[in-house]
C-alpha cells in the first residue's frame, strides 16, 4: 500500500475527528509490544475498522492494516478510503499471503475482528462457550489471527535455523517473503494483543446520518437505520468510547511440539500449508489462542450505567405488584459501589465519582435516561413508582438486524454475560430482598465513609497542626427506637466534633442522629483547598441516605454553612420531613471576601508564570473554637 497515502488518510481521519463529539480514552498503551503484532478486537459497529487502526497509528507510528467485510469494497467511495486506510477485504484471494509477509517484517501491523462480522447483539455466550449468534446460527469466533501468528513465528524461526543449517534455503524463503532485512526479522517476536472497545451510552439514536436517509430513501430498511442510528451516535453524540489493550500473547512458546520441532529443523524444503500433521497441530494450537485473547477481549469491558441497569433488571424477580423504583436504585448503586471497591474489573470513569446521586435526585439523569429506553421499546412501563417489566424481552430471540434499535436494553446485558463472575453477582444483587439490599447499602456507605476519612487525613496530615482523628470522625448515634433521625451538618473549616453535644442531647431525647464529616474538614486546609461545594453536597447526601435506611422519618438541621447545606438538600429531596437552619449565609459579612475572586484570580497568574512563592493561598483564621476549626482559611475554599 501506497504509505503517502495512509498517512494522507490519516491526516483526513484527523481532521474528521475534530467534528465528532465522541470522547474517546485509550488505556492500557504500555501492553504494545514492538515486532509482528496482530490486534484482535471486539466488533460492534463499522466505524472501528477506521478509528481503531488511526489511533493505533498514533501510538506505534506503524502501518496499520485490518481485514474488513467484503460487502463494504462494493461501495466506490468506501472502497477506496478503505484501501488507502490499509483495509483489506475478507475475500481478498491473496489476504493470507499479505498478511504473513508484511507481518513478518514488523513494518506493518495488523487489526482482525476474530468475531468476523459486527457482533450486534452482543450475544457471545452459549453453553458455556464463545459462541456468536444471529439470525441464522451460533458459531464460534475464528481462528484465523491465531493461525497467521503461529504462521509468522514458524517461519521466523525455521529462517534463524536454517541461517545456520541450510544457507540455501535461508535464502529461498529470505526471497519468497521478500525480506530485505533478516536480521530485524530474526530479533523480533510474534504477539496477538487484545482489544476491547467499550462504548457509553451505547444505544441507537436520530442523528444526522440518519435524518439525511430519510430524506434520500423513501423507506430506508429497518437494517440501514439501525445501523445509520448507531453509527451516527458514536460519531455525533457524547458517546465515551473506551479502547483497551491487554496483555500480550507470545506465540513463540505454542511451537512447543515434537512434530512442529522437526518440521523447524529439517533441512529440506517443506510446505506448511499442506502438511496434514502440522495443520491439525497448529488448529489445535490456534483454538487455545483464540480462547485465551477471546477471554481477555471480554473481560477488559469497561462496565459503565447500562451494562449494570440492564443486568440488574434482566434478573430481577418478576413482581405482579410491580418493582419498587427505589429498591431498583439501590441495587443498582450497590452493585457499582462493589464493582469499584472490588478493583478486580475495569469500570466507566464515572464509577470513580461519588454515586450518591443514585439515591437521591438522579441528578445527571443515569436512571431517567435509561427508563426512557427501556419504556420507548416496551421493555419496562413505570405506573406509581414501580417498574412492571415484560420479562419476555429478555429471553425472546430479536431480529439480529435490528435489535439495536428494537431492544438495546438486552444488548446491553447481553454484553455482561462473557464476564461470567460479574453476570453472577449482579445476578445475586438483583435477587435479594429490599430488607436485605437496604441493609448493604447502608453497610457499604458507612464503609466508604469511613475508608474515605482515613485516606485523607492520612494523606494531608500536618504534624503539629491536623487536629486528633475523632475530631474530624462522623458521628453516627443509633438509637433502639429507629422512629426518627435528625442529620446535624457543620459549619465551614469546622468538624463533627462542633455538633457532638447536641447530637448526644438529640440520641438522649430517642432520635437516631448522623453527623457527617463534610469532606475536605477534619483534616489540613490544604484538603479544603481542593474541594468543591458538590462534594460537600454528595457528603451531606450519603448521611441523608444512611438515615433514610436506619429510620422512618429524616430531620435535617445545620449551622453556618451546614445549615445552608441542610436548606438546599430540603428543596431537593422530598421525603425530609422537617428542616432547621441556625446561622445560616445570607450575606457576607467579612469584607475581606469580596476580594476572594481577585485574589483567586491573582494566584492563578502567578502559578502560570511559575512565581509560586508570592502566590497567597491562605489567609489566618481566629476561630471560637481553634481545637476543632481550621487555623488557615483557603482562598480557594
Amino acid at each position: 500500500m501506497n504509505r503517502f497515502a495512509f498517512e494522507l488518510s490519516s491526516y483526513t481521519l484527523k481532521t474528521f475527528s475534530g467534528f465528532s463529539k465522541a470522547s474517546i480514552k485509550i488505556s492500557g498503551k504500555h501492553n504494545i509490544p514492538d515486532g509482528s503484532v496482530i490486534f484482535t478486537a471486539n466488533h460492534f459497529t463499522r466505524i472501528e475498522t477506521i478509528f481503531l487502526p488511526f489511533h493505533i497509528h498514533n501510538i506505534t507510528k506503524k502501518e496499520i492494516w485490518s481485514l474488513a467485510a467484503a460487502e463494504l469494497f462494493d461501495v466506490p467511495v468506501l472502497k477506496g478510503a478503505l484501501n488507502n486506510l490499509g483495509a483489506v477485504s475478507t475475500k481478498d484471494p491473496h489476504r493470507d499471503e499479505l498478511i504473513l509477509r508484511t507481518l513478518l517484517s514488523g513494518d506493518v501491523q495488523w487489526i482482525i475482528f476474530p468475531e468476523g462480522m459486527m457482533v450486534k447483539n452482543k450475544k457471545l455466550i452459549k453453553r458455556d462457550q464463545f459462541a456468536l449468534s444471529d439470525e441464522r446460527e451460533a458459531k464460534r469466533p475464528h481462528t484465523g489471527a491465531a493461525i497467521v501468528a503461529l504462521r509468522c513465528e514458524f517461519y521466523r524461526e525455521r529462517l534463524r535455523r536454517m541461517k545456520e543449517l541450510n544457507e540455501s534455503e535461508f535464502d529461498r524463503l529470505v526471497n519468497v517473503f521478500e525480506i530485505e532485512d533478516s536480521d530485524q526479522v530474526l530479533n523480533q517476536e510474534t504477539h496477538i494483543v487484545p482489544v476491547n472497545i467499550t462504548y457509553y451510552p451505547a444505544s441507537p439514536k436520530e442523528n444526522i446520518l440518519s435524518k439525511i436517509a430519510q430524506i434520500v430513501m423513501k423507506e430506508p430498511s429497518k437494517r440501514v437505520m439501525d445501523e445509520l442510528m448507531t453509527e451516527g451516535s458514536m460519531l455525533f453524540s457524547n458517546v465515551d468510547i473506551n479502547i483497551r489493550f491487554g496483555e500480550p500473547v507470545n506465540i513463540k512458546g505454542y511451537l512447543n511440539d515434537p512434530y512442529i520441532e522437526s518440521m523447524l529443523t529439517v533441512k529440506r524444503k517443506i510446505k506448511l500449508d499442506v502438511d496434514t500433521n502440522a495443520k491439525q497441530i497448529l488448529k489445535q494450537f490456534s483454538i487455545k489462542i483464540m480462547e485465551n485473547y477471546m477471554s481477555s477481549v471480554y473481560s477488559m469491558t469497561s462496565f459503565n450505567y447500562d451494562h449494570v441497569l440492564a443486568c440488574i433488571l434482566k434478573h430481577f424477580p418478576y413482581r405482579e405488584d410491580g418493582i419498587d423504583i427505589y429498591e431498583f436504585k439501590c441495587k443498582v448503586c450497590f452493585a457499582i459501589l462493589w464493582l469499584v471497591s472490588n478493583k478486580t474489573y475495569f469500570v466507566s470513569d464515572n464509577f470513580q465519582e461519588n454515586q450518591i446521586h443514585l439515591l437521591t435526585d438522579d441528578r445527571f439523569k443515569r436512571f431517567a435516561d435509561f427508563f426512557v429506553i427501556a419504556e420507548n421499546t416496551n421493555v419496562i412501563k413505570i405506573k406509581d413508582g414501580k417498574i412492571f417489566k415484560d420479562q419476555t424481552k429478555f429471553i425472546t430471540r430479536s431480529n439480529f438486524h435490528t435489535i439495536r434499535i428494537e431492544n438495546p436494553i438486552l444488548v446491553m446485558a447481553n454484553e455482561v454475560e462473557p464476564v461470567r463472575k460479574v453476570e453472577k453477582f449482579l445476578k445475586e444483587v438483583a435477587q435479594k430482598s429490599r430488607d436485605e439490599i437496604m441493609s448493604l447499602v447502608k453497610d457499604k456507605l458507612l464503609e466508604k465513609i469511613n475508608v474515605d476519612f482515613s485516606r485523607d487525613y492520612n494523606d494531608y496530615y500536618i504534624e503539629g497542626e491536623s487536629k486528633k482523628k475523632r475530631i474530624g470522625k462522623p458521628i453516627f448515634l443509633k438509637h433502639k427506637t429507629q422512629s426518627a433521625g435528625v442529620l446535624l451538618i457543620h459549619g465551614y473549616m469546622a468538624a463533627p466534633e462542633e455538633m457532638k453535644t447536641f447530637a448526644h442531647y438529640l440520641h438522649e431525647k430517642s432520635f437516631t442522629v448522623y453527623v457527617p464529616r463534610l469532606k475536605g474538614h477534619g483534616t489540613a486546609p490544604e484538603d479544603l483547598a481542593k474541594t468543591s461545594y458538590e462534594q460537600w453536597i454528595e457528603s451531606a447526601e450519603e448521611a441523608y441516605v444512611v438515615l433514610k435506611h436506619s429510620c422512618k422519618k429524616i430531620i435535617v438541621g445545620g449551622f453556618s454553612t451546614g445549615a445552608g447545606l441542610a436548606l438546599e438538600l430540603s428543596t431537593r429531596l422530598g421525603d425530609i420531613q422537617a428542616v432547621f437552619a441556625v446561622a445560616p449565609p445570607m450575606r457576607l459579612n467579612d469584607l475581606g471576601s469580596y476580594f476572594v475572586p481577585a485574589i483567586d484570580a491573582w494566584n492563578s497568574m502567578i502559578k502560570k508564570i511559575h512565581l509560586d512563592t508570592i502566590a497567597k493561598e491562605f489567609i489566618e483564621n481566629n476561630p471560637e473554637n481553634p481545637h476543632i476549626n481550621y487555623l488557615r482559611n483557603p482562598i480557594a475554599g
